[in-house]
């Protein structure tokens, strides 16, 4: 009998879901299975006419030689690429975003105003702000460079965005100002879940400010902090945008998406390019699938 009524929140909230899973679920699986069936093929943008291939596309041996995806040093490139991007941006944006919704959390004259000027990055599209970000960035006409010129803190204009040395954290220093923001409002949301009660408690009990954050704020955000990450981590798993519209083709920055969007757009290769998009698809999922079996296990741990 109990355990028929703990059912029944699970029942109501799966269905409640089903008209949108059925949505995703009719808009994703063409696309999805159009794509898979690709990458086992010899499929071009030139050639309607396609075979069958198995997993050349993916990795295959001929005359000692490995060729296919997996084979490819630009690919993993790409890999190693995407996953410092990822874990670089999503680590600066939570500790930032952090720090932001802790202050706006904060009691003061003007909280509003100052909540609409940091969500102003979020709100701008991706394009704008990475042009934007592009010109300020130029080795020739751009701020950053003059300001840093006239402050002797460098000797020569930098080419942020062109140099194998400097692209990438200018890219990761771009997304972190962009997505910071989606960060603190998730977490800004979380932070006024909080009930009050467990603050006078530990005021009462005269628990220092830090200890206070350590031991009563950050483990009842957690769930939050945890959905946030996940969220972020998708995303910066599947960034081409800013990347591309920053550094174009360059092989220092290059996605696994952007990795993608070459063999499909530049080499007309639909096959190969289908392949690289269903690796991405299997390493995003394998993470992410990670992460929700770790926030399981700790709260079956009651961590």
């Amino acid at each position: 009998m109990l355990k028929n009524v703990h059912r029944r929140p699970a029942i109501s909230a799966w269905l409640l879901l089903l008209p949108l899973i059925a949505a995703v679920g009719a808009t994703a699986a063409w696309p999805l299975g159009r794509t898979f069936v690709m990458s086992f093929t010899d499929a071009t943008l030139g050639n309607p006419v396609t075979s069958f291939v198995g997993l050349r596309n993916y990795f295959y041996y001929e005359d000692g030689q490995a060729y296919g995806l997996f084979a490819d040093p630009e690919w993993w490139l790409a890999v190693r690429n995407t996953v410092v991007f990822a874990a670089v941006s999503v680590s600066l944006e939570t500790i930032f975003g952090l720090l932001l919704a802790l202050f706006l959390n904060i009691e003061m004259p003007g909280r509003n105003i100052v909540r609409a000027i940091v969500l102003i990055p979020w709100a701008i599209p991706t394009v704008a702000s990475s042009k934007a970000w592009a010109w300020t960035l130029n080795e020739q006409f751009g701020v950053i460079n003059d300001m840093l010129l006239r402050l002797g803190v460098i000797s020569s204009s930098v080419a942020w965005t062109a140099s194998s040395s400097t692209s990438l954290l200018t890219v990761i220093m771009v997304d972190v100002w962009k997505t910071t923001p989606f960060m603190t409002i998730l977490l800004l949301a979380g932070l006024q879940s909080v009930p009050r009660e467990c603050y006078e408690a530990s005021r009462i009990d005269g628990v220092p400010p830090l200890r206070n954050f350590f031991f009563v704020t950050l483990p009842l955000l957690v769930p939050t902090l945890s959905v946030a990450v996940m969220f972020r981590t998708i995303d910066a798993l599947g960034v081409f945008d800013v990347i591309y519209i920053l550094t174009s083709n360059n092989p220092a920055t290059i996605s696994m998406t952007g990795y993608a969007r070459r063999m499909l757009v530049d080499f007309q290769d639909l096959g190969g390019g289908s392949a690289a998009s269903v690796t991405l698809l299997v390493i995003t999922g394998t993470i992410i699938i990670g992460q929700l079996m770790l926030r399981r296990y700790r709260t079956e741990r009651g961590e």
